[in-house]
């Protein structure tokens, strides 16, 4: 066997150029060395040592192998030994192992992050150095064990008792898909004041047929019909909720409300405009909340579609109100759902675009998995029980519930 690479160096003083070169053939040297002495430790005996009694000899060594570890890729050798009683398997370095397991975890959280297949190599090419075994293939792999983990999760039972749901359709680049598909996510939060992913589904359009399917999953896997459903205009929803049979208040989200009548003004009105809109759903009182309503439809009667925007829908505009004021800034908009997915966009973003929509569930699933964990819990949960037991009201709005009793 030859002598490891890193002897060539130690007769050259080490300079800050070298230092990185110096490192890498310096681990280089030490591993071949562990490969060495675990095969000895094995056989009972060094290198060119004879004892009698004991089978097993050594036979040079396997082909050159490159592994990529953090600190660049090395090449090294597997000693080969024959004639022994059980099968030798090395702690070291088994067997078809090309990356250690730091460069394996890495890797999956920079495609997560944005980084492209495409990428991978070009990337990463200088810092694990070349030979790095960064094939495409390893993401694939990766991306196969998700959708395994993602099917068994969207079969586990829902034994928690749940409040409030938000649901919302997000729409992917899909490049070779023919109509227009989204992605129907469902967050809910228990009466423990927990938010949780409960369902991503691909879905065509946001349809009835296709709300009701997720809505109908989360059902037979033991979900109760929630208190609120908090979701935007879209009515396949509302309609998919009350073919259910849910009887629960519908919320509407008030940033898409407000972004809808904006964009039916004129660019010179629009900013005045937005200062009286984000007044309206932060108002103390429901009547309140009307009369600033008014008060905007007066000043721009001229705009009679942003007006029409406005008033569309206003019952469900305005559900939150029944509900305990230290969770309406919660359920007045949809942005449970549309923060977390902000990591799905920059990875789509980075990738141009996923081919199929139903191919990128698994991947969303995983990302949004990782992003629950920075989810913001409710102030308090709503107990039906102790509404029923007497929750009391004033002006017809429920009177915020002492945090002692809601715990």
């Amino acid at each position: 066997m030859k002598k490891p690479e890193s002897s060539t160096l130690k007769s050259e003083p080490v300079a800050w150029e070298t230092l990185e070169e110096y490192i890498r053939l310096e681990v280089q040297a030490r591993v071949q060395e562990l490969l060495e002495a675990e095969v000895a430790e094995h056989l009972g005996r060094g290198r060119y040592e004879r004892r009698e009694g004991k089978r097993g000899y050594r036979n040079g060594h396997g082909k050159p192998r490159k592994v990529s570890l953090s600190c660049g890729t090395i090449e090294v050798r597997r000693p080969r030994v024959r004639d022994l009683e059980e099968k030798f398997e090395s702690r070291v370095l088994p067997m078809f192992a090309r990356q250690s397991r730091k460069v394996q975890a890495v890797l999956p959280e920079l495609y997560l992050e944005g980084l492209a297949l495409r990428d991978f190599d070009r990337a990463l090419r200088g810092l694990l150095g070349e030979g790095a075994p960064l094939s495409p293939s390893t993401i694939a792999r990766l991306k196969e064990h998700w959708l395994e983990e993602f099917e068994a999760w969207k079969q586990e039972p829902i034994e928690e008792e749940i409040v409030y749901l938000w649901a919302d359709g997000i729409y992917v680049k899909a490049g070779l898909e023919k109509d227009k598909a989204a992605v129907l996510v469902v967050i809910g939060v228990d009466i423990a004041g927990t938010k949780r992913i409960l369902a991503i589904e691909p879905g065509y359009r946001e349809s009835t047929e296709s709300w009701k399917h997720v809505l109908w999953s989360l059902m037979k896997r033991g979900m109760n019909a929630p208190k609120a459903v908090v979701a935007d205009g879209g009515m396949g929803l509302w309609a998919a909720i009350g073919e259910l049979g849910w009887g629960c208040l519908e919320q509407r989200c008030w940033n898409h409300k407000l972004c809808n009548v904006r964009d039916a003004l004129p660019q010179r009105e629009q900013e005045s405009a937005m200062k009286l809109l984000r007044k309206i759903p932060q108002s103390e009182t429901i009547e309140e909340a009307v009369r600033r309503r008014n008060d905007f439809l007066d000043e721009y009667e001229a705009y009679t579609k942003a007006c029409s925007r406005l008033l569309d829908d206003w019952e469900r505009m305005v559900s939150f109100y029944e509900l305990p004021k230290e969770h309406w800034m919660s359920l007045r908009t949809s942005n449970v759902v549309e923060s977390p997915f902000q990591v799905v966009r920059l990875r789509t973003g980075a990738a141009r675009r996923f081919k199929k929509t139903a191919n990128a569930t698994a991947v969303i699933w995983k990302m949004l998995m990782i992003a629950e964990n920075s989810f913001n819990r409710c102030v308090a949960a709503y107990l039906l029980e102790d509404v029923a037991a007497g929750q009391e009201y004033e002006n017809g709005i429920p009177k915020p519930m002492p945090r002692s009793e809601v715990a």
